[in-house]
């Protein structure tokens, strides 16, 4: 069995994506990973150079005219993924700013061995961990996805859908998957204060193409700070993965959520009551099929 992973990133270190420590936590899971680095005004591209003979980097110039719905994350996903040579079995695919813990090693690499030889399973599908604010808590809010497919068969009908949040089959198919017991750590809200704001004022430039709304995105996230989106969270209670830990023994700025804040309205109470006791969450928006 061989595995390839993949993956894309532009201006990592300016936006405070933890990306370094995201491609290092597949590495063990990998023969070699791909990862699409875009045209980026920081170091990105020389830290990745330098960070692991199994990396393999391909440049890439990001189409700035795709200006909505965050069409440009898919295209450069496809990038990495067709550059995977066809002697691969699965693809592992992870985004800048999330993590595996090595502790779901022997589950990820079991699967990926018992359904080999079965060309039902397509995928696989995982849980998510949505830290918030600080690297201590975690998002409670029902809006928040429960899960997301990370691994694929290398097989090039498979497609980057929308923004890249999931895969599809040519020519439209949700993919066939497996869901595994083990859960991707998502550390998009969790950076240095005014990496997080320029980080969000860069990526409403790849879902809008009003300039009006780009601007008054801005006004707003200049002004943002963590407590003021009225986040119902919950403390964490788990470890951090070790490619994490000196990252999170980094963090230098505090954060004092109200944690008498449990669910944002009725309609997510009801949400949240549903899906523990029938494993259906009402509107959830499901892009694969679990076999």
């Amino acid at each position: 069995m061989k595995v390839c992973g993949f993956s894309f990133v532009r201006n990592g270190v300016k936006l405070g994506y933890p990306f370094v420590e995201a491609i290092r936590s597949i590495l063990p899971l990998c023969d070699e990973v791909i990862v699409a680095v875009g045209d980026s005004t920081d170091n990105t591209l020389e830290i990745l150079r330098s960070l692991d003979p199994k990396v393999t980097i391909i440049e890439t110039i990001w189409d700035e005219n795709l200006k909505e719905g965050g069409r440009v994350l898919a295209v450069e996903t496809n990038k990495a993924f067709q550059a995977i040579p066809a002697k691969y079995d699965w693809c592992i695919y992870i985004q800048g700013d999330e993590v595996i813990h090595e502790k779901y090693f022997p589950v990820i690499k079991g699967a990926m061995e018992k359904y080999l030889h079965n060309k039902k399973v397509e995928g696989f599908l995982f849980n998510y961990i949505h830290f918030f604010g600080s690297y201590a808590y975690v998002g409670i809010n029902s809006a928040w996805y429960r899960h997301e497919i990370r691994i694929i068969r290398n097989d090039k009908n498979i497609f980057s859908y929308r923004d890249a949040q999931g895969f599809r089959k040519r020519p439209n198919e949700k993919l066939k998957v497996k869901l595994l017991d083990a859960y991707v750590y998502h550390y998009g809200w969790v950076r240095y204060p005014e990496e997080l704001k320029e980080k969000e004022k860069a990526k409403i430039r790849l879902y809008n193409p009003d300039e009006g709304a780009v601007q008054g995105h801005a006004d707003f996230m200049n002004q943002y700070t963590y407590e003021k989106a009225i986040e119902p969270v919950a403390l964490f209670e788990g470890t951090h993965p070790a490619v994490m830990q000196d990252r999170v023994a980094k963090q230098n700025w505090s954060y004092q959520p109200d944690l008498s804040l449990r669910y944002a309205s009725l309609k997510d109470r009801f949400k949240k009551f549903m899906g523990k006791w029938t494993g259906w969450f009402p509107g959830e928006y499901k892009n694969f099929k679990i076999i």
